[in-house]
């Protein structure tokens, strides 16, 4: 067993095809199937069912694919490390949208200063797909408003938000000091797609009480939504960081939901993953933040 019969049953796994992963790797398809025999002879347990022309991974192989992410991560550090000792390093961090906006730039400043000659690299999208990224290895470092429910997904909480009700300043419920859910149903709704953070919120907390909506508007920029809502196209549920500058500007209210609607941000990481000194770096700067916001 090798490194590249490792590398080949990662990319296997993530692409759920011989072929597509053949193709990803830049091999024949003969020798990707051949590499993947050899390790289910070497281990003596399937790591594939076939069914028909689609293969699945069988929970042997769902174990061995965190191994595997592991050690190639592992790997890739010492080459990096022990080749370039003297060149920049570099750290990929992934955002939800909301904290990409409004957090991380101030957090990236301030961790070059610490680490000038490192490279950070940064992806922005929902937390969904931010998850995808830690689970597949393509980021060190997440930060989402997301709980995540997957095993192989460690989670720490470094800050809270509080989701309001955001209306148009003309709206009858513009003046209340709080709303609920159900009589913000009553108006044209809009809101974030699913698989956003506030949307799984949203979602989980209208079916606890009961209630049912259909959006007329879904959008993945929640600016579109905040200028549809200024416009008086409908309400919206969303995070206070987000719109307050709007607020402040006059162009929308906000008002607190009742009862109160509350979400963690946090830091996200594989399970596995290696934590160098200038992701734990990270992390620790991510906490300090929070902890000047309480």
């Amino acid at each position: 067993m090798t490194l590249r019969h490792i590398r080949i049953f990662v990319s296997v796994y993530q692409h759920s095809s011989m072929t597509k992963a053949a193709d990803s790797l830049h091999l024949a398809q003969p020798s990707v199937s051949t590499a993947i025999k050899e390790l289910e002879d070497y281990y003596g347990v399937p790591l594939f069912d076939r069914i028909g022309r689609h293969i699945c991974p069988t929970e042997s192989a769902h174990e061995f694919y965190s191994y595997a992410l592991h050690i190639i991560s592992l790997f890739d550090e010492m080459e990096q490390t022990i080749k370039n000792w003297d060149t920049i390093g570099s750290l990929c961090i992934g955002s939800s949208i909301t904290i990409g906006t409004h957090i991380l730039p101030s957090l990236i400043s301030e961790f070059k200063k610490e680490f000038p000659n490192l490279k950070v690299r940064v992806i922005v999208s929902n937390s969904g797909d931010i998850e995808k990224h830690i689970l597949d290895g393509s980021i060190d470092i997440g930060l989402i408003e997301a709980q995540s429910e997957h095993s192989d997904i460690y989670v720490q909480p470094f800050m809270q938000d509080s989701l309001y009700a955001v209306l148009p300043s003309d709206h009858p419920l513009a003046k209340q000091h709080s709303v609920s859910l159900s009589q913000l149903i009553k108006y044209p709704f809009l809101m974030r797609e699913h698989g956003s953070a506030a949307r799984k919120i949203l979602d989980s907390c209208l079916a606890a009480s009961q209630l049912t909506v259909q959006p007329i508007w879904e959008s993945t920029s929640s600016h579109a939504i905040i200028s549809a809502v200024s416009e008086g196209l409908g309400v919206s549920v969303l995070p206070f960081m987000l719109v307050e500058r709007d607020v402040k500007d006059g162009l929308i209210t906000a008002v607190p939901l009742k009862p109160q609607l509350s979400r963690n941000l946090n830091i996200v990481y594989h399970k596995n993953k290696y934590l160098t000194p200038n992701m734990c770096s990270f992390i620790a700067l991510c906490r300090h933040y929070g902890d000047t916001c309480i």
